[in-house]
Parts: C-alpha cells; sequence; structure tokens
C-alpha cells in the first residue's frame, strides 16, 4: 500500500475533516530526501493501517497550501487531528525515528 496523494480540491475532506490523525508529507517529484524518505511512510502506513493516514502532497501542484502551512523546506510532515497541527516533522529520517516522533499516534 502506498500512501495516497491530497490536493487543494480534496483537502478540506483528505484532512481537516478526516477521523483520526492524518500525517501529511509535503514533497516534490525533484527533491532527493522526498524519495527516501517516501517509500519509509508506505511502510509506516501498512503496518498501522487503523490508527494513522499518510497523504502525500505535492508542493509544486499546490503552493497554496504549501504557503498557507508555512512550508520553507521539504520534505516537511505535518499530523494534523481533528482539523489542527499536533506534530511538525522536518528532513528526512531514518523509520525508527520517525516512528518515535509518531509514536502518540501508532500506540
Amino acid at each position: 500500500m502506498t500512501a495516497k496523494a491530497t490536493s487543494s480540491h480534496t483537502w478540506n475532506e483528505d484532512v481537516l475533516q478526516a477521523d483520526g490523525p492524518v500525517l501529511v508529507d509535503f514533497w516534490a517529484e525533484w527533491c532527493g530526501p522526498c524519495r527516501m524518505v517516501s517509500p519509509i511512510l508506505d511502510q509506516i502506513q501498512a503496518e498501522n493501517p487503523d490508527k494513522l493516514t499518510i497523504l502525500k502532497l505535492n508542493v509544486d501542484e499546490n503552493p497554496d497550501l504549501a504557503m498557507k502551512y508555512q512550508i520553507t523546506s521539504i520534505p516537511a510532515m505535518k499530523v494534523f487531528n481533528k482539523g489542527q497541527i499536533e506534530t511538525t516533522i522536518i528532513g528526512a529520517k531514518p523509520k525508527f525515528a520517525l516512528e518515535q516522533d509518531l509514536a502518540p499516534y501508532l500506540a
């Protein structure tokens, strides 16, 4: 299972109105570290399908949301819960480090 894409058109439904926590991976096609973290996020999603939803947002295709959420470097990941940002993770990290950052949502 790979993380589903979201966009400006589906943002409210996918993220702000979602049941449960949603991690949004802000990324771009040209970003090497983004490509490194993507399969790790896919693994975390596959291992925790009922605990956390992971979505990808291409910042080049959705600059309005990148600006709104002050994305100045990528990869950037934000966990939304009930429409509010609860956690921000900046930069590519190995799986164990991401799992530590996401522990409250994976428990």
